[in-house]
Parts: structure tokens; sequence; C-alpha cells
């Protein structure tokens, strides 16, 4: 009796539908200049029809002939609208926050450009990683934020 129920239970396995697709929630992205913030997933600005859409983070170190390192951090973005911004930082926190980053990474920063500031300073920046932000499986149904 045990051995029928064990192949009733692997026939059933093999004939059962498809797996069924995870989330897929990409999110949208803007430039505000007014606010001076910007937001969005990469993935998104990626896959947007616009060839000049993007967002991101990055870190630089240089050696300053010294025996030491120049470090900096920078986050760009430019939306589908053509609002483009990119602002720098030598903040060894929001440097080590930029490193955070990846390819199912939604970002978001704000930019000071304050008066005697020769470019635009990030003040804040965040990462937030989920498995919804991936690839949109085929045959997935999309859900817009």
């Amino acid at each position: 009796m045990r051995r029928i129920k064990i192949l009733i239970a692997a026939a059933a396995a093999l004939v059962s539908t498809g797996a069924v697709a995870g989330l897929y929630q990409p999110a949208p992205f803007d430039v505000d200049l007014i606010n001076q913030q910007a937001q969005g997933d990469m993935l998104f600005a990626r896959n947007s029809e616009s060839e000049t859409a993007f967002i991101g983070c990055g870190v630089r170190a240089i050696e300053d002939g010294s025996g030491g390192l120049f470090k900096f951090g920078f986050c760009q973005a430019e939306d589908v609208e053509g609002d483009m911004i990119v602002c720098l930082t030598l903040n060894p926190a929001l440097i080590d926050e930029m490193r955070q980053s990846n390819d199912s990474s939604f970002i978001t920063f704000s930019w000071d450009t304050g008066p005697g500031l020769d470019e635009n300073t990030c003040t804040r920046v965040g990462f937030s990683t989920q498995s919804f932000y991936l690839t949109e499986p085929e045959n997935a149904t999309k859900k817009q934020r």
C-alpha cells in the first residue's frame, strides 16, 4: 500500500503544471532636479525604451603619488525625459554605501548644489536589493508600482 502511494505521488509530480514565477516589479525611475533627488532600479533603466536612460553609483581610488589613495564616490542618472545629474562625494561613509549596489538594486540618492560648491555633492544614497527587480521571467505578469 505504501509503495502505491509513493508511485501515485511521483506520477502526480510528473504531470503537474509549470512553476509559477515570482513577483516582477520594476521600479520606474526619475531625476527630480527641483528637489535634488533621483531614484529607480537599474534594470528598468537598462530595459527602457530610451537609449540614454541610466542610473548607478560608483567608487574610484587613485594613487596619490605619496603612497596613499585618493578616494571618491559618485552617483549619476538620466531619466527618460532627459533630466541628468552626476553628484560626487569624498565622505567615507557614503563611499562605503555606494559599494553596495548591484544589477538588481533600486537606487535612491540626493545632492546639494549649495553656495561655494564646485559640483553637485552627494548627500544621501540608499540601495534596496530585491528579487523582484531582476529581469522579468518569460510569461510573467508585470506589476507596476
